[in-house]
């Protein structure tokens, strides 16, 4: 931090980023020149061959050109080891040392060149050990100018045009965006970055058509990403050093709080007979979340025996006689569903495997274990649904009866809408109740299908009074809290661990950016040494890094000074900077609207210390909890499989299996119950 600015632009890696690449490539020079050593030793400077000549002089210009290269990543990776994160100023030679670097390419390609035509020209009647030698020689120049040139693509910034500097900066070395020219400036520079955004998310999705549709959902995902980090200047590698400090002080944390009292309670007790009731129809309902995933999750989930499984069935056309719609052409999808539900084919009212942007797959079938319709909406699984997943904006969404403001996830609310109309419009769910009248509503759906799975239900209530919605690791960012509350009466949300996605929202994030900003802001150590050990920890485990997290009586103004000649930490003012002197700081605004998690939240966690064994047993716990508790997103290996339905699946049935119960005290006071 910041990003390094050589040849002209800003690039997408800091001075401190060269330490490990460049040690990497400084070992392999080493062993390279160690052996044309030995190779020129070997012949002691007689050639007896064609071409001789040509090949002494390759191997004397190629020993100098390594030297010269050696010399060049020695200087480089020591002073790229210097100073801190926000600390450049030991580093401000590497731009001098990345053009050295750069003229160093130019020999090297020449003796690469010299290299191939004595290869292919003068090699005849030379030792093949020779040979072979120049061979490999220049094979590995080749390859390492392959590999800088990628490099260069990986880490070009296509917004890293030089900003232009404004005459006068405030006494703090902050620019003062209340001139025109300062927010002109920023209104261009949103605008190209919305630009890129969108460009790259068509190259992205090349193989969607360009619609209205497809075209507006890019537009709004590319003005969400492009707004996230414009207020600083970090590059991905601060990013990833700050959030393995997180992760290491979140341990420290969980390390040094005191552990749970647990009392005995009996299996009588009206709220853990509650508890326990709504895990085990959870558990049953998640095994028809899981299934809406189709072949893939059923394959992944029996790696045995799931292909031969479905081969049988795949290749029978029954579209006609169960109403599939589009994307299951050989019936693969269908037989895993009944595969992983039991059901029979005529249990089975609807089936859509039909998938577009806000468009997603589901299936209405008779429960008759649970007496139930039940609707199943299927999870994100493709590049179209991951699309519907980043429109995050607020759309309003009003609900008869509810006072406050309504509003929920854009792209999960139209999801909803697609399938509510399908349901009436298609008179789907008549037909379903015309079978079996007695039945009740029920609708489920694991990530993407659980937010879509909530809003339907939302939608539905006041039609089907008695309806009930299991929700599996929906996203954070899905409702209102005037909705959120509604829901409770209809909704149980289930969370598993730390998932990530249950506590993820546009408000999570600014709250992750500051804590990232405020954590690399104040380490005390190089990137290189933060990223070892955090690599390190997740491997190994060990001591968290002890590392300083608080401000330590800093200023908030010093963060906002040049560092040292480059540029500042934060390139405008934003609620993050505002807020990285104090988290209660009443400079913090809240720049987006709050959304929570749908109804009850029932949340699972294993039971036991952070880090085991591979093989050991695991043991879970539930409780019901808040949506207060998922408003901080937790720095975890576990933060993606803890998402898995499968993993989900497994901790419900888990619960199911094995009933202790106890009782846990909440550190608010009030009691959670725990099975």
């Amino acid at each position: 931090m910041p990003g390094m600015v050589v040849f002209g632009r800003r690039w997408g890696i800091a001075s401190d980023d060269l330490v490990l690449p460049g040690a990497f490539e400084l070992l392999v020079r080493v062993l390279w020149w160690i052996g044309t050593i030995i190779l020129y030793t070997y012949h002691k400077g007689r050639y007896d061959c064609n071409g001789g000549g040509v090949l002494h002089t390759y191997l004397v210009g190629l020993l100098v050109v390594l030297a010269l290269i050696i010399l060049s990543l020695c200087a480089t990776v020591y002073v790229s080891a210097q100073g801190t994160i926000t600390n450049t100023g030991p580093r401000r030679s590497i731009p001098a040392l990345v053009y050295l670097r750069a003229i160093l390419y130019l020999p090297e390609l020449v003796w690469a060149c010299l290299g191939a035509v004595w290869v292919s020209d003068d090699s005849q009647g030379c030792d093949p050990a020779t040979v072979g030698a120049v061979i490999a020689a220049v094979v590995a120049s080749w390859i390492i100018l392959l590999f800088t040139a990628l490099g260069v693509v990986f880490v070009f910034d296509p917004l890293g045009d030089p900003r232009p500097q404004t005459a006068g900066l405030e006494p703090l070395g902050v620019r003062d965006l209340e001139s025109n020219g300062g927010t002109q400036f920023f209104s261009t520079a949103r605008s190209l970055a919305v630009k890129v955004w969108e460009s790259r998310l068509r190259l992205l999705c090349c193989c969607l058509p360009l619609d209205e549709s497809n075209q507006a959902a890019f537009s709004s995902i590319a003005k969400l990403v492009s707004g996230f980090f414009s207020d600083t200047d970090l590059v991905p590698s601060d990013i990833a050093a700050g959030l393995a400090l997180l992760h290491q002080e979140q341990d420290k944390m969980e390390q040094s709080r005191d552990p749970d009292v647990v009392f005995s309670h009996s299996p009588s007790s009206p709220v853990v007979r509650d508890l326990e009731s709504e895990i085990e129809k959870a558990a049953h309902c998640m095994q028809f979340a899981a299934a809406a995933y189709g072949w893939p999750l059923y394959v992944y989930s029996n790696p045995l025996t799931g292909a031969c499984k479905l081969a049988g069935d795949c290749c029978r056309n029954r579209t006609s006689d169960y109403g599939i719609v589009g994307g299951d052409h050989l019936g693969c999808h269908f037989s895993s569903i009944l595969l992983s539900t039991g059901l029979q084919y005529r249990d089975f009212i609807h089936v859509s495997f039909h998938n577009q942007i806000y468009e997603i797959p589901f299936f209405v079938a008779l429960d008759h274990k649970r007496e139930a319709v039940l609707v199943a909406v299927r999870g994100t699984l493709s590049l179209k649904d991951v699309l519907t997943d980043l429109s995050a904006e607020c759309e309003n969404l009003p609900i008869d009866g509810v006072t406050g403001a309504c509003y929920a996830h854009k792209g999960i609310c139209q999801a909803a809408a697609y399938i509510h109309k399908k349901l009436l419009n298609d008179g789907i769910l008549n037909q379903a109740f015309s079978i079996a009248p007695e039945y009740k509503l029920v609708i489920t759906g694991h990530s993407l299908g659980a937010g879509t799975a909530a809003l339907l239900a939302i939608l539905l209530r006041n039609s089907y009074p008695t309806l009930q919605c299991y929700s599996f690791s929906p996203p954070g960012g899905l409702l209102s809290k005037a909705l959120a509350d509604y829901s409770k009466d209809f909704v149980i949300s289930v969370v598993l661990g730390k998932d990530l996605v249950s506590r993820l929202s546009i408000p999570n994030m600014e709250d992750l950016k500051r804590r990232i900003l405020k954590i690399v802001s104040n380490c005390n150590k190089p990137k290189y040494r933060i990223l070892l050990h955090g690599c390190w920890y997740e491997v190994i485990g060990g001591d968290p890094d002890d590392c300083p997290t608080e401000m330590e009586s800093r200023r908030q103004e010093e963060l906002s000074q040049p560092l040292l000649g480059e540029e500042s930490l934060m390139i405008r003012h934003s609620s993050s900077y505002q807020s990285l002197a104090s988290d209660e700081s009443p400079t913090h605004t809240v720049t987006h609207l709050p959304l929570f998690l749908p109804g009850r939240i029932l949340h699972i966690t294993e039971d036991g210390p952070s880090r085991r064994s591979c093989f050991s047993q695991v043991r879970y716990r539930a409780e019901w909890s808040n949506e207060t508790a998922f408003h901080s997103i937790l720095i975890s290996p576990r933060m993606l499989s803890d998402h898995m339905p499968d993993a989900v699946l497994r901790a419900l049935h888990s619960l199911t299996k094995d009933k202790p119960f106890f009782l846990c005290p909440s550190s608010s006071g009030t009691q959670h119950s725990t099975v």
